[in-house]
């Protein structure tokens, strides 16, 4: 059986990589764990090039941490302020001892609302928690599933990210140099 970690503990992360390595491996045995470890990021990431490296980040300290497993997992969400609004999304960093793949998340924007909380300092979940009264929305459904009434929850909107960053993996020979 092949261990996969996560950088998390977050069930919502750790469910996410589940459903996509089953997805794109079907025939294969997986034993998934979550190690929280820190993305030494802002706990807000405020760009693209910020959250994909608090993704990189978590995969190369589960991979420093873990020995015997076959694959290392960081997920980070962010935002990204532009004239448009503020975009939110996600990276997934999937690494194994020869490979790395990536990718990352649909987007979508923030109402006025939540992101003004966000511009006064606090973490997207924390925002989405005083609109929509909730508590710990982040691991839950997460703002993409208060804003969806849950047609898309924070586990279903990781999925396809974490199917895309294993091309590599899928496809090997394609991919390594």
């Amino acid at each position: 059986m092949e261990i996969v970690v996560v950088g998390s503990k977050n069930p919502i992360k750790i469910e996410a990589v589940k459903k996509g390595f089953e997805k794109m491996f079907p025939n294969r045995q997986f034993d998934f764990k979550g190690l929280a470890v820190p993305s030494d990021v802002s706990d807000q990431p405020l760009s693209n090039d910020e959250t994909l490296s608090g993704a990189k980040n978590r995969a190369n300290k589960v991979s420093k941490k873990i020995k015997n497993a076959s694959y290392f997992v960081g997920i980070e969400g962010g935002i990204e302020k532009s004239d448009n609004g503020m975009e939110v999304f996600a990276w997934i960093v999937i690494k194994s001892y020869t490979m790395t793949g990536k990718a990352r998340t649909g987007s979508f924007f923030l109402p006025h609302k939540i992101a003004e909380l966000v511009d006064q300092g606090f973490e997207l979940g924390e925002a989405d928690d005083i609109v929509f009264d909730r508590s710990n929305s982040k691991q839950n459904s997460g703002a993409v599933g208060l804003l969806t009434e849950n047609v898309i929850d924070r586990t279903h909107y990781y999925v396809p990210a974490v199917v895309l960053a294993l091309i590599p993996f899928k496809n090997p020979d394609l991919y390594q140099s």
